[in-house]
């Protein structure tokens, strides 16, 4: 019998897999804070590397906007289309590292937040 250990990456790439099945998200992405993806799931037409770069884009400028508010750190990032999808960027903390958990969410009435906070703190237990 072989022992088959998971990769780091492969542990991640199944909750985000797992997440985005259950939910029926069609795209996830793990991000540094610099936009560099770490983890993603995806459907077919998606494009990770250009879905990271923007999530980064918007935590710096998300960021920003806080620091001049006077703003606590952020939790949610949230861009709503017309066509219903939504975008939520999930900021966190990791030691050291930030990271950001993206999503896109396809219907406006659909809940993401319970399996959002279930796969961050699965990342955080493997992260440790």
């Amino acid at each position: 019998m072989v022992n088959e250990t998971k990769s780091g990456a492969d542990i991640l790439l199944g909750i985000l897999n797992q997440m985005n099945q259950e939910a029926n998200f069609p795209m996830s992405v793990l991000t540094d804070k610099e936009g560099l993806p770490i983890a993603s799931a995806f459907s077919n037409g998606a494009d990770p590397e250009k879905q990271s770069a923007v999530v980064a884009f918007l935590q710096k400028t998300a960021v920003q906007v806080s620091k001049q508010l006077g703003m606590d750190e952020i939790d949610e990032i949230s861009f709503s289309y017309v066509d219903g999808q939504h975008l939520i960027c999930r900021p966190f903390n990791i030691d050291s590292n930030r990271l950001i958990l993206a999503i896109i969410v396809s219907d406006r009435d659909q809940s993401y937040r319970r399996i959002t906070n279930r796969a961050l703190s699965e990342i955080r237990n493997i992260w440790n």
